[in-house]
């Protein structure tokens, strides 16, 4: 293990990463999802886990080299004699142990541990045994900034390398549903460009227009805009001095979908030392995606993300098992709601909507008796 001094921040990082308080409410509200940590021998992993096991918002299951895992847990001095632990040697096992226990339903969510990421995506996507469930994996983060605790949400740094136009819509839609699993009713979300004004020598720029425009029209109830540059997006003098007075997104941004990963990664190394969370979504389970050098707070406010989000996922599967698909158009209408005991019931009603040009959508409201 490295000293302390080895362990001293850089000068531009001066406040030490917490996590958001308000995630990890939300999250211990809803009560532990079952964890299966891939390659849990490791301290960031094992430290993680027994701060998200202390704030009740995971059920770790361990999945790696058993005495490893142990000799890591008492380095801590944590018994984690009541939890399971999953015996296998090498990355690639451990990555496929851990996938079967999502689709045997014994897992909520997958958490990275001391893996490579390729190895574990592999894992994940393999079309035969994998997460996959019929959509695209997409992977969203999730930054608090220091003087807030309303969050800020981030596509895609780690997956999707260079997007097409479908993808990014799968995106756009991924993001929109995060940010209302958040409590985010009304998302603001800008398409982040290095420049305002669409020109031939950017052709992604054209890209991001035609985005914002077809968002605005396949998923209301949220507000788009772009493309945008990062200062027009965060700041809202920077937006009046380039006179965007009438755009409700630049300068208020609660989600920014990036063009690429390289220009996505950057932005998220660049604030994952705050108060940072990152997870892939549109599989069988969210899966928490950090970096093997990600401190254990941003793992924590990670594994409440996947939390939120897997409690999401099991009442949206119960409601369409028992009443169908949910309506495309009204999607927009989906809240969730969960206490912190009793059996996940359900409430549909059927209304009609002028966003839906007259037809009846669902408007659907989870809760628990």
């Amino acid at each position: 293990m490295p000293n302390q001094a080895q362990l001293s921040r850089h000068h531009f990082l001066n406040d030490a990463p917490c996590c958001p308080s308000g995630l990890i409410e939300r999250a211990r509200r809803l009560g532990p999802s079952r964890t299966a940590i891939v390659c849990a021998n490791a301290a960031f992993p094992m430290l993680s886990c027994r701060a998200a096991v202390n704030v009740e918002v995971m059920e770790p299951i361990f999945v790696g080299p058993k005495e490893a895992i142990r000799t890591e847990a008492q380095n801590i001095g944590w018994d984690i004699s009541g939890f399971k632990i999953v015996d296998v040697e090498d990355e690639e096992a451990a990555a496929e142990a851990s996938v079967a226990l999502v689709r045997e339903g014994r897992a909520d969510a997958l958490m990275k541990g001391q893996i490579h990421t390729d190895i574990l995506m592999r894992a994940a996507v393999n079309r035969n045994h994998g997460i996959r469930d019929g959509g695209r994996l997409i992977h969203i983060f999730h930054i608090t900034p220091p003087h807030s605790d309303r969050p800020q949400l981030f596509t895609d740094a780690a997956v999707n390398v260079r997007p097409d136009m479908e993808t990014m819509k799968v995106a756009i839609r991924a993001v929109v549903d995060v940010a209302r699993a958040v409590g985010i009713e009304r998302p603001k979300v800008a398409l982040l460009l290095a420049r305002k004004e669409p020109i031939p020598a950017v052709p992604s720029a054209k890209k991001s227009r035609e985005l914002a425009q077809w968002a605005t029209k396949a998923i209301p109830g949220s507000v788009f805009s772009g493309p945008l540059s990062l200062d027009l997006i965060l700041s809202r003098e920077a937006a009046l001095a380039k006179r965007l007075y009438d755009d409700e997104v630049a300068g208020a941004a609660d989600a920014i979908v990036v063009p690429d990963t390289v220009s996505g990664n950057v932005l998220f190394k660049s604030l994952v030392c705050f108060r940072a969370a990152g997870v892939v979504v549109g599989g069988r389970v969210p899966v928490i995606l950090t970096s093997r050098a990600d401190p254990p707070e941003t793992r924590l406010a990670s594994v409440a993300l996947a939390n939120v989000l897997s409690n999401q996922n099991r009442c949206r599967k119960d409601f369409e098992e028992r009443v169908g698909p949910i309506h495309e158009r009204a999607r927009h209408f989906f809240e969730y709601s969960k206490r912190p005991t009793g059996k996940c019931t359900i409430a549909a009603s059927v209304v009609r909507s002028q966003l839906n040009n007259g037809t009846p959508c669902g408007v659907v409201a989870f809760h628990q008796a």
